[in-house]
């Protein structure tokens, strides 16, 4: 790789550590050019490594770019990946909440990669639907496992303790919080 492209690269991850945040909405009733179309700029991609016990942002992933996805054939079977690594890739919104930006709503989507072999496992409506769940504000966690809720709950927290306190008591007790 090229020096230059290396540092485009690095540039790039420095910036996707950030969450989108309270942004404009070009759909806010004024029926003109926008309408209907959906509005990612309050939804951030976070990934937990339950193996690694640490979570990350990967803006790629709004696009199925992220490091973990690039270079991956992703197939609909689980069992065609049986030595790969297990990631959840959540979809957390920010917003305002009584006034005070918060973490307004939370979707897990379970994903396997194994880059050894390049193939991986991820259901793309899973994917959507957790997506739209967690725009629309509601909070879609049940299914991952306490390890990986307490990893996403501390990265929450760590990240921003204030969106953590002002955030809903549903997204705490889905995460276990004490």
């Amino acid at each position: 790789m090229k020096e230059e492209d290396r540092l485009k690269n690095e540039k790039i991850k420095k910036m996707s550590g950030n969450f989108n945040i309270l942004s404009n909405d070009s759909t806010d009733g004024h029926g003109g050019y926008g309408v209907g179309t959906i509005n990612l700029n309050n939804v951030t991609p976070v990934f937990v490594d339950p193996e690694e016990n640490r979570a990350f942002v990967d803006m790629g992933a709004l696009h199925a770019r992220s490091e973990v996805e690039k270079r991956v054939k992703f197939l609909k079977e689980k069992e065609a990946v049986p030595n790969g690594k297990k990631y959840w890739l959540v979809w957390v919104t920010v917003e305002n909440r009584q006034g005070v930006p918060s973490y307004t709503g939370v979707g897990a989507c379970e994903m396997i990669v194994d880059k050894s072999i390049r193939r991986g496992y991820k259901s793309m409506p899973e994917h959507v639907n957790n997506m739209d769940k967690s725009m629309k504000g509601r909070i879609a966690v049940e299914h991952m496992d306490d390890k990986s809720k307490q990893v996403l709950r501390d990265y929450l927290k760590d990240f921003n303790k204030d969106f953590w306190d002002n955030s809903t008591d549903e997204l705490k007790q889905n995460l276990n919080d004490e």
